[in-house]
This record gives C-alpha cells, structure tokens and sequence, in this order.
C-alpha cells in the first residue's frame, strides 16, 4: 500500500443474464479487460451479486459453481496476471448439497484473501428457500489495510457494518442485485452505513431486467463523510473513483463517535 493509503477503484456495474453462467463470464472477462486498459490501472475492482447465474433460483442447485472453482480459479488468474485486488462480486456456490451466495476476494498475487457468504437471505426474491445463509463476517485485509464485505440485504443490518466497523475495517464492499422500485433505500442505507461508521463504502449493482424485475444500477462510492465521489446510471458501465484511507483516520479523530459509544446502555 503506498503511504498515502491511496486505491484507484474500478466498479464494473454490469448487466446479468439469468440462467446462463457461460454468457456472464465472457461478459465479465471482456469487461475485465476494459477496466485493467485505464491510465491510472485500478488497484481494487469490483463486481455485482450473484453475476454467474443472476436469480435463476429454481435451477440455481445446476447451475451454481461446485467450490467455486471455476470462479475462483478465473478471477485468481486475472487478478495475478494484471498484478490487481479483485472483490469479486458473488456467485452462486456450491457446497455438498447447499448452495451459497458467496464473495471470493484475490490479491495482486492472486492469493485468496476472502471468502464471505451472504448472511441475510432476502424473502422478497425468495432466498431463504433455495439458498443457505452464510455464518461468517466478511472481515479481510486489503493490502495491509482492514476491509469488510456484505451483500444486497445485508445493508438493511445496521449492526452488522458496525460489527465490521469495530473490527477495524476503514472500506466496505457492498456486490448488490437491488431492484427498483427501492432506489430511495439503497442510496439512502449506504450512506447511511459510511456516515454513522466514518469509513468508505464501495457499492456495485447490477443493471438490466430479470423477468418483471428492473434492476436500476447507482453503483457508489461513498466516503466518511457520506458524500458520494462516484454514482452509476441505469446503463452498463464502468465507474472508477480514487480514495484516500488516510481519510477515515482523520473523520473518526474529528468525530470520536468509537470513542463516545456507551455500549452498556444498549
């Protein structure tokens, strides 16, 4: 990590096909490709939830990826061969006979670094009934520097980021597949998240239409004070952002709220 604890990010806000894990991954690889060609070259890149298979949850126990080992060994090779961090989105994992919604983070080397699983399954999309929740916190280090991860419906926990929070983490990534009509809530509960944590929050979001659901992007990237540096559109594209974790030490000096907690009141 360079001493001004400075990252290029890059945040591939990309379109998912349901059903067709072949089709996402040559999407994602040229996408890859695109985002590795900028001048500066990321440090960090993300991706959105669930982008191998979209919601194909009725088939999801065929079609999702045994171990993980396609993806991993996909996103490992990409990440050492491009010297880049990789926050791979999620995927649909299988693991003996229960499937996971699961993020897998590389390092430059290509060395695993991450692997969390979605703990919060959203009845909504009917999660609970096909998925299993994961029973781990998403807690890593990036280059040195403590990180955290959550995905989708997790924002709506409060708790859980503050649980992050505490553990030191100063950057947490957020992989999504949020839908209309609830834009008001996704913005809304990730600034909320950075603001009341004091640290940065990196959020990628899927775009594009999965039977009668639109899916409306506004992938961000939010700092301490809860300003939004970087914000998608509806369309497919590639957001890129510089950030400074020097920034979160200095907002939680300026603002002791670790520090003001009372704890053994609530």
């Amino acid at each position: 990590m360079p001493e001004s604890q400075q990252l290029q990010l890059a945040l591939i806000q990309m379109d998912i096909t349901i059903g067709e894990p072949d089709t996402n991954f040559a999407r994602l690889e040229k996408l890859l490709q695109e985002a590795v060609q900028n001048d500066p070259k990321p440090d960090v890149i993300v991706f959105p939830e669930m982008w191998n298979t979209g919601y194909a949850l009725t088939e999801i126990e065929q079609l999702a990826d045994s171990n993980g080992e396609r993806t991993r060994s996909f996103l490992s090779g990409f990440a050492k061969a491009n010297s880049v961090n990789i926050i791979g989105g999620s995927i649909a994992d299988k693991k003996d006979d229960r499937v996971l919604n699961t993020i897998y983070a590389f390092d430059r080397e290509g060395a695993e670094i991450a692997e969390y699983s979605k703990i919060h399954l959203f009845r909504l999309m009917d999660e609970e009934k096909f998925l299993h929740s994961g029973d781990r916190l998403g807690r890593f280090e990036l280059e040195g520097v403590p990180a955290g991860a959550m995905i989708c419906y997790d924002i709506r926990f409060p708790e859980l980021a503050r649980k992050l929070a505490l553990d030191g983490a100063r950057i947490l990534f957020v992989p999504a597949e949020w839908p209309h009509p609830r834009l008001h809530h996704w913005r809304t509960l990730l600034m909320a998240r950075a603001i009341e944590n004091q640290m940065y929050v990196v959020s990628c979001n899927r775009v594009g239409t999965s039977g009668t659901t639109d899916f409306f992007g506004h992938s961000m990237v939010i700092d301490p004070w809860g300003e939004v540096l970087v914000e998608g559109d509806e369309s497919e594209a590639i957001l890129r952002a510089t950030i400074d974790l020097e920034e979160v030490v200095r907002v939680r000096a300026k603002i002791p709220v670790f520090e003001d907690r009372r704890p053994h009141l609530y």
